[in-house]
């Protein structure tokens, strides 16, 4: 299973040249006026993790496999794009398949580049997006309940069902997201089904100017405030700064670039890790002399389930997992040593993999 954030905000934000300079492609057209964005890009970025490089040095390993994370460049919502307005049905439609989205605010002042709206305001920005998924989701739900009527009639429907998608339809008209709202467990798995936007994680990032790259600016304290009371995070980033930053081809040089200008990493690798932690995953490694490997699963995965990322049979006939943490692969410089000291164990198939576990799975299939 992949995972995936979908890049959305209004037109001319700077969406497109963010996920150029992620992806350090040219993927994706970016120009000064509205829809240059037809079908969504999609781009498959490194998660730079430190722990893999240096597994791979204790084992002496050919070859070194990152985890990866996936961006959609989905093109520039209006007002009205929930009845179609725009291209809005078709870019919402494409909104639904991602698992997280990142909302890009544009929070900079330039003459030479048009606001779909004439006026620069990141909030009002921001209640125009999120009216539009409100209003999508609200129709999609009037719909499901609908056709659920109408394929049981005279048939007993169960009543949490009903109840459950009728309040979604109140908090939604009450201008609420649904990932916002007080659903108990069972009412969530209800709803998750449906693959409604509101429901998906969701973090802000703030394009700024070049010199607001590190402080911030009066536009996007704004976001900040906002973001803050739907308990998640703005981002600040400077798109023209990273599509710079990503045509350097030297690691020296993109670091004395980045120390030019105030930054120990750049932006876009917060955004990454970000993305990574907004879809609850976590890492955890293979490692041998032949290959040294990070793995993406969900937080709370048992071992067979992340054995069967690797290979099928891996789950079919799993035995058990022989586990070592991560401090303890470095501490005792790698596995044999690890098994002298009683710090591999073993594992069975009720073991919850945790985030650096360096696993080998015994199988028989």
């Amino acid at each position: 299973m992949g995972f995936n954030c979908g890049i959305l905000g209004l037109p001319n934000v700077g969406k497109s040249t963010l996920f150029n300079a992620l992806t350090s492609t040219q993927q994706a057209e970016s120009k000064n006026y509205p829809f240059c964005t037809i079908e969504p890009n999609v781009g498959k970025v490194a998660v730079n993790d430190s722990r893999l490089e240096a597994i791979a040095y204790i084992s002496e390993s050919s070859s070194v496999i990152s985890n990866q994370l996936e961006f959609v460049d989905i093109a520039g919502l209006v007002k009205g794009a929930s009845k179609g307005e725009g291209l809005g049905n078709k870019f919402l439609s494409n909104l639904a398949e991602v698992d997280a989205i990142v909302h890009v605010v544009r929070c900079f002042e330039d003459s030479d580049i048009t606001h779909v709206d004439k006026s620069l305001s990141p909030l009002n920005d921001i209640e125009t997006i999120e009216t539009e998924l409100i209003l999508s989701d609200y129709s999609k739900i009037e719909n499901i309940t609908e056709n659920i009527k109408k394929k049981n009639k005279g048939k007993k429907i169960n009543p949490e069902l009903i109840e459950t998608l009728h309040k979604a339809t109140e908090i939604l008209d009450e201008g609420i997201f649904l990932s916002q709202s007080d659903f108990d467990n069972s009412q969530f798995k209800i709803l998750s089904e449906y693959n409604l936007l509101t429901l998906k994680p969701i973090i802000y990032v703030s394009n700024v100017d070049e010199q607001s790259v590190c402080t911030g600016n009066k536009l996007s304290n704004l976001v900040d405030n906002y973001a803050e009371k739907k308990k998640t995070k703005n981002l600040k980033i400077s798109a023209k700064i990273e599509s710079e930053i990503a045509i350097i081809e030297n690691k020296n040089e993109k670091k004395e670039f980045l120390e030019s200008i105030g930054l120990k990493d750049n932006s876009l690798s917060i955004l990454i890790r970000e993305g990574y932690a907004l879809l609850d995953l976590i890492t955890f490694f293979t490692s041998g002399p032949k290959e040294t490997r990070a793995w993406t699963i969900r937080n709370g995965t048992l071992a067979p389930d992340a054995g069967a990322k690797i290979h099928t049979d891996f789950k079919k006939g799993f035995i058990r997992a022989e586990v070592i943490s991560y401090q303890d692969f470095l501490s005792f410089q790698g596995e044999l040593n690890c098994k002298d000291k009683g710090k591999l164990r073993l594992e069975g198939k009720d073991y919850v993999v945790l985030d650096g576990d360096i696993i080998t799975f015994r199988f028989n299939v």
